[in-house]
């Protein structure tokens, strides 16, 4: 496990947008109803995530890898 926090910051993200999207909007049953329907959108959202590539408008402001 990684001790920096930029990684936290990636998964706080993640949790925000399930929060947003199927939390915040949802009716839910039961509990198993919104377990059923948090593991529908993950697995959906792992077959559509793409990476994020990052674009620099000025190549001063890169981070440089050593």
């Amino acid at each position: 496990t990684p001790t920096y926090s930029s990684w936290m910051n990636q998964v706080e993200i993640w949790f925000s947008k399930l929060q947003r999207e199927v939390i915040d909007r949802g009716i839910f049953t039961s509990v198993a109803d919104l377990r059923r329907k948090i593991l529908r959108y993950i697995r959906l959202y792992g077959k559509s995530a793409k990476p994020f590539r990052w674009k620099y408008s000025d190549p001063r402001r890169r981070i440089q890898s050593w």
